[in-house]
């Protein structure tokens, strides 16, 4: 237990603020968008910059104090926060610098998708990143960066110029391709095991409207809708991204009522193209089956973003199974219309995310992210408001996780994973693994990074 005068002392030279059990704010400060996870730390660091985040870890680790990294605060298995230890909260650090010259915005760590979208759309671009707005932008950055722009621009990872971390002995370094290159490499999908990202710049893209939105079927169509979709999202434009989901249509408007709590496959499209040329290319798309409904038009990629943010707001139960997946067999696609067709609450749901395109066209060893060669990052998620259901919606989660893993690549994006064990991250990292243990040895050796999908050392000394 801390002694009230050595907080003292770390709070004179802090200039965020220091939120402990005793303070009012303090049940609100320790949410985390999952949850699922009612963590109860000793001490919350909300930070207001970088001086305040060396100094958190220097007092972390002088006190041997268990640390979680708080950015969104929505990693899926709940490690944004921590019992007992210190939960250093970047949400407070959220300027943004934009050079519309050439392309690119520096983002500070406790930055939303939200935020950087808006400011980002006032010049007509974008950073392709995510298709929740309240999502922070380093856990998805860190894990790899899976969006609406996926096929179109890449991942997140693909577009970060440099990244400003601070590591575990509280010093700060720059990490790009030409300085700390083994660093940066390990950023791009190895998440947060290698320090605190203060701040990352990317490279910006000319979107402005998009032309997207949902398209929904009868769930007696998604056979054959699955069947079409797997061979046109390999063959389609880069311009175009779509991501297959089944799900129950939320009982409220914009949705027509006699839709309402109806279980349903869709595609979720984003365009990137000419707009002229819009309708001509989703010609084939329309004509293949007749979509029950369709919310497809041209809408700014702010509408898009923020789309789905009213039907998944922070503190839902959430229990997520994953995987990465090359083909979609016809057994497969059976296995999947049995287990869409049992959707136990109106928010569950299962994604498949194209990683094509331009995505696939680093290779597996070009950054951490190791599924280059991956078609689909294939997510289920069995979500409810009320914790009472929370076994029926991770039973539901693991039955079909199991009936599909056979199917599967092998690892999964580590964004979508909850806590599963050492071998399940050596199989996402694969024949990157090896690099990552021997990066996380130069710049973490104690593995003091560990409230993560953790990457161990082998020459770890102590851990707090």
């Amino acid at each position: 237990m801390l002694s009230n005068n050595l907080i003292a002392e770390f709070s004179s030279e802090f200039h965020g603020r220091l939120i402990q059990p005793q303070d009012q704010d303090y049940d609100e400060a320790r949410k985390i968008y999952n949850g699922m996870f009612d963590k109860h730390p000793l001490l919350i660091a909300l930070v207001a910059d970088v001086a305040d985040v060396v100094a958190s870890v220097k007092f972390a680790k002088a006190n041997q104090l268990l640390v979680a990294v708080k950015g969104g605060g929505h990693n899926a298995a709940g490690l944004g926060s921590c019992d007992g230890g210190l939960v250093i909260d970047l949400s407070s650090m959220d300027k943004i610098r934009i050079d519309p010259e050439i392309h690119q915005v520096t983002v500070e760590g406790g930055c939303t998708l939200r935020e950087i979208d808006e400011a980002t759309h006032k010049f007509g671009m974008a950073v392709p990143s995510g298709i929740i707005s309240t999502t922070g932008i380093g856990g998805i950055t860190l894990g790899g960066g899976l969006g609406h722009l996926t096929r179109q621009c890449g991942l997140t990872i693909d577009n970060l110029l440099e990244a400003n971390v601070v590591l575990a002995d509280g010093t700060i370094v720059k990490a790009n391709a030409t300085t700390n290159e083994d660093l940066f490499w390990a950023l791009r999908g190895g998440g947060g095991n290698f320090g605190i990202v203060t701040s990352f710049t990317f490279r910006l893209h000319p979107v402005n409207d998009v032309y997207g939105g949902p398209m929904l079927w009868e769930m007696d169509e998604a056979k054959a809708i699955m069947k079409w979709y797997r061979k046109f999202i390999k063959e389609a434009p880069e311009d175009i991204n779509g991501f297959f989901a089944f799900l129950t249509v939320p009982p409220g408007d914009p949705f027509p009522v006699a839709l309402h709590n109806k279980k349903m496959c869709g595609i979720v499209w984003c365009y990137t193209g000419n707009r002229d040329n819009a309708a001509e290319a989703f010609r084939e798309i329309r004509s293949f089956r007749t979509p029950a409904l369709d919310f497809v038009g041209l809408i700014p990629f702010t509408g898009l973003q923020t789309m789905f943010d009213p039907i998944y707001p922070p503190g839902l139960q959430w229990y997520w199974k994953a995987d990465f997946v090359r083909e979609l067999t016809d057994e497969a696609i059976d296995l999947h219309v049995k287990h869409g067709a049992l959707l136990p609450s109106m928010h569950s749901t299962m994604h498949l995310y194209p990683v094509n395109g331009a995505a696939s066209r680093p290779s597996n060893k070009d950054t951490a992210w190791n599924y280059r060669d991956a078609t689909w990052a294939e997510v289920i998620v069995g979500v409810d408001p009320s914790p009472d259901n929370k076994d029926t919606i991770t039973s539901w989660a693991k039955a079909y996780w199991d009936a599909l893993h056979p199917y599967s690549a092998g690892g999964a994006y580590i964004n979508f994973m909850m806590e599963e064990g050492e071998e399940r991250i050596k199989a996402t990292y694969g024949d990157n693994y090896e690099k990552l243990v021997k990066i996380k040895n130069k710049f973490d050796p104690d593995n003091f990074f560990h409230v993560n999908q953790n990457i161990k050392p082998t020459v770890e000394q102590t851990v707090a």
